[in-house]
C-alpha cells in the first residue's frame, strides 16, 4: 500500500470471447458474403437460390474453422462469492468469478457484484497464453507483480506448470493438436471449393467429409483433457464447476452439418445424379452447349463418295 491506497497499473484487458483477430477473420467472410450477395441479381431463375445456399453454407463452415481458434470458451464456468479482494487485506467482495478456456490459453474475469466496492471499480479480464510461443509463468508472475486481486491469482495459479494441479501440459498440448486439427480441417475446406467449382462433385463431397472428421478430431482432443481429474476450485463456501462452452458445441454442430453434406453429395452422386447436376447448375451449361450446336453442315460429295 502507499498512503493507504493500492498501487495502479495500466490493465492490458482482453476480451474473454472475442479479440481482434476473432473480429478480423468475421470481418474478411463478411466481405467475402457481401461480394457474392452483389452478383446475385445477375444469376437467372432457381439457379439463383442454390448458388446462394452453396456460397452461404461455404462461407459459415469456412468462418467457424478459423474464428474458434482465436474465441476463449471452449470451456467456461462462473461462480458468484464473496471473497477477498487484494492480498495482505480483510476487505471482503461480492463478484461474479468466470473462468474461461480457449485453445491458446485462459481468460479470467472479474466483475463486482455491484461493480464499485471498496473505492475501487471492479471489473478485470485478465488473459494468460499458453500457446507454444508464449511463457505462461511469466504472465503469471507480471499479474503477481501488477498486484492482480485475489481471485485472479488463484485462479491463473490454477493452470501454472508449478501448480500441484498438473493440467497445464494437459491444457497446453490438448489446445495445440485440435488447432491443428481445425488448421487442416480448413485447407481440406478449400479443396473441397475447388473441386466443386471443377466440377468434380463426389470428390468435393469427400473432402467436405474429411473436414468434418478433422473437426470432430479436434473436440477428441480438447476433450481429452477433461478426464484428468480437475482441482476443486473454491471461493469460501462456493465452488467453480465448468463445462464445454459455446465454441465447443459450434464446432461440433457444424462438424456434423458437413458430414450431412458430404454424405448428401455423395449419394445424390450413386443415385440420383441429375439431382446432384441440378443443385451445381451443370445442366444449364450442357443445355447451352447443345444450342450452339443446332446447324450441322454436310458434305454431300464426300458422303456420296463413300461405298
Amino acid at each position: 500500500l502507499f498512503d493507504g491506497t493500492y498501487p495502479f497499473y495500466l490493465q492490458q484487458r482482453k476480451s474473454f470471447v472475442f479479440d481482434i483477430s476473432t473480429i478480423i477473420v468475421i470481418i474478411v467472410f463478411l466481405t467475402l458474403a457481401c461480394s457474392f450477395l452483389i452478383i446475385i441479381p445477375g444469376i437467372r431463375g432457381r439457379v439463383r437460390l442454390y448458388w446462394l445456399i452453396r456460397v452461404l453454407l461455404s462461407l459459415v463452415i469456412g468462418v467457424v474453422i478459423v474464428a474458434v481458434q482465436y474465441t476463449g470458451d471452449w470451456e467456461s464456468g462462473w461462480v458468484r462469492a464473496n471473497t477477498s479482494y487484494k492480498s495482505f487485506s480483510r476487505a471482503l467482495v461480492n463478484a461474479d468469478i468466470g473462468l474461461h478456456v480457449g485453445l491458446a490459453g485462459v481468460n479470467i474475469t472479474l466483475v463486482g457484484n455491484p461493480v464499485n466496492q471498496v473505492n475501487e471499480t471492479i471489473s478485470y479480464n485478465e488473459h494468460f497464453a499458453w500457446s507454444f510461443d508464449a511463457d505462461y509463468d511469466h504472465s503469471y508472475s507480471e499479474g503477481l507483480e501488477k498486484g492482480l486481486p485475489s481471485p485472479i491469482l488463484y485462479l491463473a495459479e490454477k493452470f501454472s506448470s508449478q501448480s500441484p494441479c498438473g493440467v497445464h501440459n494437459q491444457y497446453r498440448i490438448s489446445g495445440h493438436y485440435a488447432s491443428a486439427a481445425l488448421w487442416v480441417a480448413f485447407c481440406t475446406w478449400l479443396i473441397s471449393n475447388i473441386l466443386f467449382s471443377m466440377p468434380a462433385l463426389v470428390y468435393g463431397g469427400y473432402m467436405v467429409l474429411v473436414t468434418g472428421a478433422f473437426m470432430i478430431f479436434s473436440l477428441l482432443s480438447f476433450s481429452t483433457v477433461r478426464k484428468s481429474p480437475m482441482c476443486p476450485i473454491k471461493f469460501g463456501p462456493a465452488s467453480l464447476h465448468t463445462g464445454y462452452g459455446g465454441s465447443f458445441w459450434l464446432t461440433l454442430v457444424i462438424g456434423l452439418l458437413c458430414f450431412m453434406i458430404g454424405v448428401t453429395v455423395v449419394t445424390l452422386h450413386f443415385f440420383s445424379l441429375d439431382l446432384l447436376k441440378t443443385f451445381f447448375d451443370l445442366h444449364v451449361d450442357e443445355a447451352e452447349e447443345c444450342e450452339d450446336m443446332t446447324e450441322v453442315y454436310v458434305n454431300r460429295r464426300v458422303v456420296n463418295n463413300t461405298p
